[in-house]
């Protein structure tokens, strides 16, 4: 297949885990077109296998809509046509945000602490039909896995940006933590609604590198529905800054239970502390 296409890539700089690579073929294919060509689907490297027919379907969540992503936000995966019409039934609204979970999601944490950890970007786009009701908050927040609550949560530090009269473009990695923020949740919504409104779109893009740890403020999820995580990773930091020392708990439970773990395992409805 690679040689249908001739495509040849040629490495040319490296940034820490990161690299840029130029890729060259020929047929005039449009680059998302020699991914379908020539991918595999990016399974979690922890499953131990090669990528299998079935991960097309299992893979992948139903509410999915565009290419992008390098992992399916797992917490999703647990979510059927029967599921999704039974939440609706009881009144659940339900709101959609695009975001490209990207491949950082599997590192682990390698370093000694985790202030020498680089957290990776994921570009997200949410509108200002979901900001607004966010805004409005009928009810409780309820994030469908741990990269969607990192969305939710960058929002309001994109407000804060307005705010300041800065670009609203991008979250930094250790923004929450290096000082006191005194700006409401509502105001960073109104402030994110408003900027919309003046650039005359429909929705806001941006990215974010948000690690979340404890300590964190979470200002914008009530609940978390999130699958069971590996230890040394971003993912089960994240769980404890939401629910505090009850993560030890949560865990030894799911453990002498026969819960299983990780991308194709069970899932959790966790209370913010």
């Amino acid at each position: 297949e690679l040689n249908a296409i001739g495509l040849t890539a040629a490495l040319v700089s490296r940034d820490g885990a990161g690299a840029v690579v130029r890729f060259k073929w020929s047929g005039g294919l449009p680059f998302s077109s020699v991914l379908e060509h020539c991918g595999k689907i990016p399974i979690p490297p922890y499953l131990n296998r090669e990528s299998e027919e079935s991960d097309y379907v299992r893979y992948q969540t139903l509410y999915a809509r565009h290419r992008g992503s390098v992992a399916a936000p797992t917490a999703g995966l647990h979510f059927t046509d029967e599921v999704l019409a039974g939440i609706k039934a009881k009144g659940v609204e339900m709101e959609r945000i695009c975001l490209h979970v990207g491949a950082g999601t599997f590192l682990p944490v390698k370093s000694e602490s985790i202030s020498g950890h680089k957290m990776h970007n994921e570009p997200f786009r949410v509108s200002r039909d979901t900001l607004c009701r966010l805004l409005e908050k009928k009810g409780r927040v309820i994030a469908v896995g741990t990269t969607s609550i990192r969305t939710l949560e960058s929002l309001y530090y994109l407000g804060v940006k307005v705010l300041e009269g800065k670009e609203p473009d991008y979250v930094e990695q250790w923004a929450p933590y290096t000082r006191e923020y005194g700006y409401t949740a509502e105001e960073a919504l109104e402030a994110l609604i408003g900027h919309i409104e003046k650039l005359g779109t429909d929705s806001i893009t941006a990215s974010t590198g948000i690690i979340i740890v404890p300590g964190f403020n979470f200002r914008m999820t009530d609940r978390l529905i999130t699958n069971f995580h590996q230890p040394r990773s971003t993912l089960l930091l994240l769980i404890s800054a939401f629910v505090g020392g009850d993560w030890r708990r949560i865990y030894d439970y799911a453990l002498g239970n026969g819960f299983r773990f990780l991308s194709y395992g069970d899932s959790s409805l966790l209370y913010r502390r």
